[in-house]
């Protein structure tokens, strides 16, 4: 990993360090963005279809309802629980959610 600290602004002569010690400073050049993969797309659908359901839910019943929803699915993720009832019992949570 790269440190973030600019070798330029460092003054050798009072730090100690001996310049052979130090690395010359080597201008970066990035490659080219690479195209996104069928995966990158996928996930990015993803990530969108989340950010409408929580803006969704934001307007319809607050910012604290949004966080707590999003962070106990998170939750149940981490925990491989279940995040709806896929049985086929009469009145369960399948059966209750309903399109806004």
């Amino acid at each position: 990993m790269m440190s973030k600290v600019d070798m330029s602004r460092l003054n050798l002569r009072t730090s100690g360090a001996p310049v052979s010690a130090v690395p010359p400073v080597r201008s970066q050049t990035h490659p080219p963005p690479a195209e996104p993969t069928e995966e990158d797309r996928s996930k990015d659908a993803f990530f969108a279809t989340v950010g409408e359901v929580a803006e969704a839910m934001i307007v319809r019943h607050g910012k604290e309802f949004a966080i707590g929803t999003l962070v106990l699915a998170a939750k149940f993720v981490a925990e491989g629980r279940p995040l709806v009832s896929r049985g086929t019992e009469a009145g369960g949570a399948a059966d209750a959610a309903k399109p806004v």
